[in-house]
């Protein structure tokens, strides 16, 4: 274990990043505040499917916040930008700690990235002029889109997987969030 992590030392001295977890996972150490943003508090440890747990969780957020605190149009587009800023800035390092610390690549249960595409998709919500960020409707069609393209992945989505660690962890699902927000966007116009 020592020499693991005298080699992880080394190498992050030469600039470069570890290959695999510093710390052990096999004995049950995790850095706490990253998998608990990775998880989004627990959301991803949901069966089956942990990434639409995430999204749902970030749906309802969304919306309790929309329908609950009555915000203006401008404060719940800047605080849907805000949000949507602080999961990718806080969800690439932890995302990359909690790969690492599982040994995955992409585990399922990080979905601090579905909660990142999500908030965006969610934003064409709160656009001022738009009255649907109330509307169940449409908030269940930002989830439904965001799902879509979020699974599908039609390109050039697919390829910013290859990033490295977290960043391609994260940057697939903003980039499913943008497609999905320029769709609802345009049905946003017609329902």
């Amino acid at each position: 274990m020592q020499a693991r992590i005298k080699a992880a030392q080394i190498e992050a001295a030469e600039g470069g990043w570890p290959d695999g977890p510093s710390c052990a996972f096999q004995s049950g150490r995790k850095t706490l505040w990253a998998w608990t943003v990775a998880t989004f508090f627990g959301a991803g440890l949901g069966k089956p499917g942990p990434g639409t747990w995430g999204s749902v969780a970030a749906t309802l957020l969304w919306a309790a916040y929309a329908i609950l605190a009555h915000p203006t149009q401008n404060t719940l587009l800047a605080v849907s930008v805000i949000a949507s800023v602080a999961a990718v800035a806080l969800g690439i390092p932890a995302a990359t700690i909690a790969a690492r610390e599982s040994a995955s690549k992409d585990p399922g249960f990080v979905v601090i990235d579905e909660v990142a595409g999500q908030w965006i998709t969610l934003s064409a919500l709160a656009l001022p002029g738009k009255e649907t960020a109330h509307d169940w409707k449409h908030i269940l069609l930002a989830l439904l889109l965001f799902r879509v393209f979020d699974i599908f992945k039609p390109f050039p989505i697919r390829q910013l997987e290859k990033l490295p660690e977290g960043w391609g962890i994260v940057f697939d699902d903003v980039a499913a969030g943008l497609y999905a927000w320029a769709v609802l966007l345009l049905l946003s116009r017609w329902l």
